[in-house]
């Protein structure tokens, strides 16, 4: 893609990848536990206030007990009250405390921005869920039994098309250093999984694909004749006033303020830094670089009706089951279209999705009803066995129902 990237808020730079690799690596013991809270408009008791701070902060510090050395979680409920808590340190060197207002790359959480685009697309009527890739890609999908023509948007959408993810990851400390700041054209990512078969034919199935969502950056360029951040940028970025959301490019860095990220490539190994580097990311190319307030603010949108037309937004909350590995990470999820749902302790469902990049964790949740939402940034992530993962996956799901059920009956959805 030539167009250039969205551009970054004045004075930063910034970069992404995806949630089931280097995600379930990282991160070390972090000793120092700072931690910030602060509330935005009127409308709930002081009871009421003191309870929802008590209790994310609470939530918070778990993560910081579990080896995690940076977290930062923001909760805005159905009143409008923006309440932040941080916890660990945001480096393990100079160990300054972790920003309520850090950036940190999204990762797959851009995905629920492109499948957001597609789904206007679809209420443009330039394109149909039931369109194959072929209309759009053609010759682009095939080869070792994949095929174009069998495969359509919602299959892409919804992880049901079966195709093999090979994305490049890093082995060793070595491997990250001589890697980090190499490109990963979309079509080069694509290619890459075209030399495997199909893991199952299209819709028979769930099996998370990163691959899927290039394809979808491809289409939403093909139609537009635009890259797919510059269609998220003025569909979604712009209209909504994300303004520390973008894309960073090929640019390893990121503005300030933002955390030090770690990762443990192998067991006992040091913590490496692994703030600085160019990944695959979502879309075959850096992903959303984003912040807590612009990424609770796009999910209120989104599930509030703000984006999406009626039967769009119907089209978005018509979900699958996932697969047998996520539903270990995420008891009781279903699939959207670029979106996850999940049920509540206090009744319903909330949606969003989640997100991983190089000791990066993120989650997102919002009430079906847009009203009252959450998300969670951590930072250095260190996770040496299968059950250090879920500790990290359970308190995450923890925090965002806590945080979604909230102190009274009245923010309860």
């Amino acid at each position: 893609m030539t167009s250039s990237p969205i551009p970054p808020p004045r004075r930063r730079r910034r970069s992404v990848r995806r949630r089931g690799r280097s995600v379930r690596r990282h991160l070390v013991l972090a000793a120092v536990v700072a931690a910030t809270l602060s509330t935005g408009a009127p409308g709930a008791t002081a009871a009421q206030r003191h309870d929802d701070r008590i209790r994310l902060q609470r939530d918070a510090d778990v993560f910081t007990a579990l080896g995690v050395t940076g977290v930062q979680a923001r909760l805005v409920t159905a009143d409008g009250r923006n309440l932040t808590a941080t916890s660990g340190v945001a480096d393990l060197t100079a160990r300054q405390p972790v920003s309520p207002d850090g950036y940190f790359r999204t990762a797959s959480v851009t995905k629920a921005f492109v499948a957001t685009v597609i789904l206007q697309l679809t209420g443009d009527g330039r394109l149909s869920l039931d369109d194959p890739v072929e209309r759009w890609l053609p010759g682009v999908v095939s080869g070792n039994g994949n095929d174009g023509r069998a495969i359509t948007v919602r299959h892409l959408l919804q992880h049901t098309g079966g195709l093999h993810d090979d994305y490049p990851d890093y082995t060793s400390a070595e491997d990250f250093e001589r890697h980090r700041y190499d490109a990963h054209p979309p079509e080069q990512t694509v290619a890459r999984a075209m030399l495997h078969h199909p893991d199952f034919r299209p819709g028979r199935h769930w099996g998370y694909s990163n691959t899927g969502y290039v394809l979808l950056g491809m289409i939403i360029e093909r139609v537009t004749g635009h890259p797919w951040h510059q269609e998220v940028r003025d569909r979604i970025v712009r209209p909504l006033g994300l303004d520390h959301t973008f894309r960073p490019g090929a640019s390893p860095t990121l503005p300030q303020p933002h955390a030090r990220t770690y990762q443990r490539f192998e067991a006992g190994g040091p913590p490496v830094d692994v703030t600085e580097q160019v990944g695959p990311g979502t879309n075959g190319e850096a992903g959303l670089v984003s912040t807590t307030a612009d990424l609770d603010r796009f999910f209120r949108a989104l599930l509030g009706g703000r984006l999406l037309a009626p039967a769009q937004l119907r089209q978005l909350t018509r979900s699958v089951p996932v697969g047998k590995e996520f539903e270990q990470l995420m008891p009781g999820a279903r699939d959207g279209l670029g979106v996850f749902s999940r049920p509540l302790s206090c009744g319903g469902v909330y949606w969003g999705h989640e997100g991983g990049d190089a000791g990066w964790i993120t989650a997102t949740g919002v009430t079906a009803d847009g009203r009252r939402s959450v998300t969670l940034s951590l930072s250095g992530v260190l996770a040496g066995s299968t059950d250090e993962v879920l500790r990290v996956v359970r308190a995450e799901s923890r925090l965002v129902d806590d945080a979604l059920c909230g102190s009274s009956d009245t923010d309860r959805h």
